[in-house]
């Protein structure tokens, strides 16, 4: 990527509820990554935990792209069960140099917006 391009970056960090929870927060986090993977306008998409929060952080073309995924789906129906699972936070915005992942916690902690 030339220093010139912009993408949309989003970070998503969860704390799943309780370990009753596990299973459910398995069974949407896997269909949303096999989803997004396959989403138009997707650059890069990977998981990780750090710290006891499962973060997604995902590289986009541009926001529309981002947003045209976010309630379709797989990822739609995560959301909807979302509030019984896991609480929360997002945070996204346009860079010309995507965050790795040892920044990742970080700029969640800081920046994050309760889902």
């Amino acid at each position: 990527m030339q220093s010139t391009d912009h993408v949309y970056v989003s970070i998503t960090g969860l704390r799943v509820r309780s370990v009753w929870q596990e299973w459910r927060f398995w069974y949407h986090a896997l269909a949303s990554m096999a989803q997004v993977k396959r989403a138009d306008g997707i650059i890069s998409a990977d998981a990780r935990t750090i710290d006891g929060v499962r973060h997604t952080l995902t590289v986009w073309e541009s926001e529309t792209a981002m947003r045209r995924f976010l309630y379709r789906g797989a990822h739609r129906r995560a959301i909807r069960a979302f509030p019984g699972i896991a609480a929360g936070k997002t945070f996204g915005y346009v860079t010309d140099r995507p965050p790795g992942w040892d920044q990742v916690h970080e700029i969640w902690l800081e920046h994050g917006k309760d889902y």
